[in-house]
């Protein structure tokens, strides 16, 4: 056993990039398998604890770094491992909210903020990343301590909107001015903490800003589990039934996103949307046409009420009356804008009413 205990080392000394590398998709792929809800009390005390350990460590590592603590013999042979600490929880941080901005987002308005955040996570596991000055190991730090608080304050407060945004930014900054002010009273170098915490912290929290004005971070911890066009829509006895002229051959597709419309046809967009227990809320359904000359237009913005607690998501619908033929698209957004899911369609306009119409009814 010790013999091939001794070999497995080697083998890690000598490609511990490759292992790494080869862990990484597998790490990964099991966080995404063991995902636990957003709003689960288990999975937030352990993000609470992560966050104040890899807090403690960054404090300790400040003072170190000027002399101004002493470390115990007992203590400083796991010391040493630091760095390997601060690492793994942040991975393991980063890997979870990673994956519920991705639920979160929609592909077309969020996608470059989750490539950003998977981005981060990927630069995690780099060596040079590992073994970094304190500043850089700061900001992965404040993209966590942000990602927790745009968490677990909209599941408190049960919306999601710039209150909630500029409350997680606020509890954010007013913890890393807690810690300047508490390391300015140890150490006398006001420049270098303002260089290796404050700019740092500060600057990642000036990005989030950014972000959130151009309407690139995902609305956490909203997300649309399933979304289409159909014909009809009728809710019995809890169900929604839902009516869609979709061929039996297309059957990769459900619903009428190629809608053929006939006199007197609505057109019903059902959506089905994921929030915590104790959410309510409301999204926009808003419509689009995109005309031949001008692009996009907005059509209809309607308002949907939205409670969460449903383990499936909560189900509902809007009616479009009024509609011209060609291409179209309904965004589900939140009340401040942020594009939660997307859709597109196509109206094919017959004026003359067909007698043999076959309709499928889904039950959702």
């Amino acid at each position: 056993m010790t013999a091939l205990k001794q070999r497995l080392l080697n083998y890690y000394e000598k490609n511990e990039t490759k292992v790494d590398i080869a862990f990484f998709p597998g790490g990964f792929i099991f966080d995404v398998l063991t995902l636990s809800d957003i709003d689960d009390p288990l999975s937030i005390v352990q993000q609470v604890v992560y966050l104040g350990v890899i807090g403690v460590i960054l404090f300790y590592d400040f003072l170190n770094t000027h002399n101004l603590v002493t470390i115990s013999p007992r203590v400083s042979k796991y010391w040493e491992y630091r760095n390997l600490a601060v690492h793994f929880l942040l991975g393991s941080l980063l890997s979870v909210y990673s994956l519920f901005f991705l639920k979160s987002a929609s592909i077309f308005s969020s996608i470059v903020f989750v490539v950003l955040m998977m981005g981060i996570m990927v630069a995690n596991e780099l060596k040079s990343v590992q073994k970094a000055a304190v500043d850089l190991k700061v900001a992965l730090y404040v993209i966590c301590l942000f990602a927790f608080f745009s968490m677990t304050i909209p599941v408190l407060l049960g919306f999601v909107g710039v209150t909630t945004f500029l409350l997680s930014i606020a509890l954010t900054a007013a913890v890393i001015y807690s810690a300047f002010v508490l390391l300015t009273k140890k150490i006398q170098n006001k420049k270098l903490l303002l260089r290796t915490l404050a700019v740092p912290g500060f600057g990642v929290l000036g990005m989030f800003l950014i972000l959130y004005f151009i309407g690139w971070i995902p609305p956490v911890p909203l997300s649309v589990q399933n979304m289409g066009i159909y014909h009809n829509i009728e809710k019995s006895e809890g169900n929604y039934l839902l009516s869609h002229e979709n061929p039996s051959w297309r059957f990769w597709k459900t619903g009428d996103q190629e809608f053929l419309a006939e006199p007197g046809d609505k057109i019903y967009f059902f959506a089905q949307i994921y929030s915590p227990a104790r959410f309510s809320d409301s999204v926009i359904v808003h419509w689009y046409y995109k005309d031949p000359r001008q692009g996009w237009i907005s059509t209809d913005k309607v308002p949907m009420k939205i409670s969460g607690g449903r383990k499936n998501g909560f189900r509902g619908f809007a009616v479009k009356q009024n509609y011209a033929a060609g291409e179209g698209r309904v965004s589900v957004e939140t009340t401040d804008g942020r594009e939660i899911g997307r859709i597109y369609f196509n109206v094919m306009k017959n004026e003359m009413s067909s007698e043999n119409r076959t309709f499928t009814t889904e039950i959702m």
